[in-house]
Parts: C-alpha cells; structure tokens; sequence
C-alpha cells in the first residue's frame, strides 16, 4: 500500500520542483480565471521515499481540471512579438479532441528533462521499454505553470512524445520553445508524428 504525503511537505521536499494548488491559481489569477480551492485539493499520492528519490530531476504536479489547452492558447496567444511566453503559430489541432481534454484532479510526478536515452527513438520503441507518455494537457499546463511561477521554460530545445493521438491516429508531440538554428519563431509547439498510411506513395519521373 503506497502511504500518500501531505501537500505541505511534498512541496518542501520537491522545492522549486512543485506545482500545486497554489502554483495553479498563480497561473490562474494570471489568466484572469475563477481560482481553485486549495484546501480542496488531495494528498498527494506518492511517498516521501518516492518524492525524495525524484526530486531533483522530476516535477509534482497537481492536475487540475479547470484549463484545457485551447484556454491556455487563447490567453497567451501565438504571436512572440506581442508577448511570451506564447504557442508556437499553428492552427491544425484546433478542431483535434485532445485540445479539449482537461486533466485528472491528481498529481502526476513528470521528468524536468527529456530522457537521454530516448533521443531519436520511434515512440512506440520507447513505449516498449516501459516509458509512460505524458498528455498533451499536462505538458502544456506544466510548461506555462512553472513558467508564471518560476519564470523559467521547460523542454526548451526539445519535444516531447505525449500519450494523445489526432483523429487519424497520428501521435502528438509538443514543447520545443525555441529553434536553435532561428529559423522559426519562438512558441511552445504542438505537432503530430505522421505515420506511413497507404495515401503516402510516389510517382516517377522519365
């Protein structure tokens, strides 16, 4: 049986490394949004022993289900030269359920860092290996969360696999704030891994 941890010392064991219920109304009052009560949210469901073990190299996030992508989109808008942090300018997901979909009330214990080892690595590669993808919704809220919290961009150079899928079955990956090579723009991005379907064929030249 996993023995839970209260808020109050999961967030002094985790440090910096926490977003809880407090963070997420930062977030909240920032976006001009109703606040959550605090006092309601759970212990978290993780032990000390756990949370010390991942401390330094994960965050503790409390889901709350009050945002979903499209509102964070909508409030820190696409466009660098206006503001940042902002969504890298695309709309092909605007109509995909995943953007729609909020997180569970619960916390979720997620790598502050992409994993070495996975680098270049088909997902379903990693999957096999026991990695668990994040939602697209809990990297999106952790990204601008710890941003309004903190002041400093996770995953800056680099994507992250996430558990969604489009409507054609095509896995989402996100993150990646900004181009090394500058030649897009700054934005948190959202992009689909196209898998080879029979509509994908070639013609030959004479």
């Amino acid at each position: 049986m996993i023995n839970n941890t209260p808020v109050s010392v999961a967030e002094k064991i985790m440090g910096t490394n926490f977003l809880g219920p407090k963070q997420a109304n930062m977030l909240l009052v920032h976006m001009s949004k109703e606040q959550i009560l605090e006092v309601e949210a759970p212990e978290v469901n993780y032990d000390e022993e756990t949370l010390r073990n991942n401390a330094s190299d994960c965050i503790l996030v409390y889901g709350t289900d009050a945002l979903d992508i499209l509102d964070i989109r909508n409030f820190f808008g696409v466009d660098p030269e206006a503001s940042e942090p902002c969504f890298y300018n695309q709309d092909w997901y605007m109509s995909e359920e995943f953007i729609r979909r909020r997180m569970d009330n619960k916390w979720y214990l997620i790598k502050k860092n992409v994993l070495e080892n996975t680098r270049a690595v088909m997902p379903l590669d990693i999957i096999a290996t026991g990695v668990k993808f994040p939602s697209a919704i809990l990297c999106v809220y952790s990204f601008f969360a710890y941003f309004v919290a903190y002041g400093e961009m996770l995953w800056y150079h680099d994507f992250v696999w996430c558990e969604d899928v489009d409507h054609n079955g095509d896995r989402i990956y996100v993150a990646k704030y900004h181009d090394v090579d500058g030649i897009n723009k700054n934005g948190f991005s959202i992009h689909r891994h196209l898998a080879l379907k029979s509509c994908y064929a070639s013609v030959n030249i004479y």
